[in-house]
């Protein structure tokens, strides 16, 4: 901590102030540098705000998400349409239906090839796959250990930011096919025409205050 800086009696409202004012995931690593103390007590600060954020009864616009390294302040859903309007903020960076499609396909069967995404689709997922690539919902994780060591892609943090999950295990329950990853190059199909195109028919569920 700072030798200027007072000495911080309600580290409670410390934490809030900090993740308020960073508009971003902060890391436990770094509120616990600030706060000069352990990060297993910065954990449990935190987890004691849970309630007060994400309860049913919790009249606040905000909600604070956790994730295993970091947490983050963010609007909550409903009043989307009131920030836009008092921030100017116009609509934008939807994800066309086929690239969601994709997306669903990567974070129910991650760690997951493009020939996999590709196989359980029915068509080339190219496009779709460098659009999440490109807005960071989706990243390379490593390298399968097959032929030709094909890149193996998992969901990011800015995806459960997004979908408002803390975790993986939060997601809706799903029947989804999983590749054999045995398909070749040659039988993937034609591309899908539908990727070329943006449609704008899904949002972003949380408004971060990040811009």
């Amino acid at each position: 901590m700072n030798e200027e800086t007072n000495p911080i009696t309600n580290l409670h409202a410390a934490v809030e102030a900090i993740l308020f004012a960073a508009g971003h995931p902060v890391s436990y690593e770094k509120l616990s540098q600030v706060l000069g103390i352990g990060i297993r007590e910065v954990k449990n600060i935190v987890g004691s705000m849970l309630d007060e954020y994400n309860s049913k009864d919790s009249v606040r616009g905000i909600l604070l998400l956790t994730f295993p390294d970091t947490c983050q302040l963010v609007t909550k859903e409903q009043y989307l349409p009131y920030i836009r309007e008092a921030l100017g903020i116009k609509r934008g960076g939807n994800l066309s239906a086929s690239t969601l499609e994709a997306l669903a396909v990567v974070a129910y069967n991650q760690p997951v090839t493009r020939s996999d995404v590709d196989s359980i689709r029915g068509v080339d997922s190219s496009y779709a796959m460098t659009s999440l690539i490109d807005k960071n919902l989706i990243e390379v994780c490593g390298r399968m250990e097959a032929p030709g060591r094909p890149m193996l892609y998992a969901t990011t943090d800015k995806f459960l930011r997004v979908f408002g999950l803390s975790s993986l295990s939060e997601l809706p329950k799903a029947e989804l096919p999983v590749s054999s990853r045995e398909q070749s190059d040659e039988e993937i199909p034609s591309k899908d025409p539908e990727d070329k195109i943006e449609e704008p028919n899904a949002d972003e569920t949380i408004a971060s205050r990040e811009q």
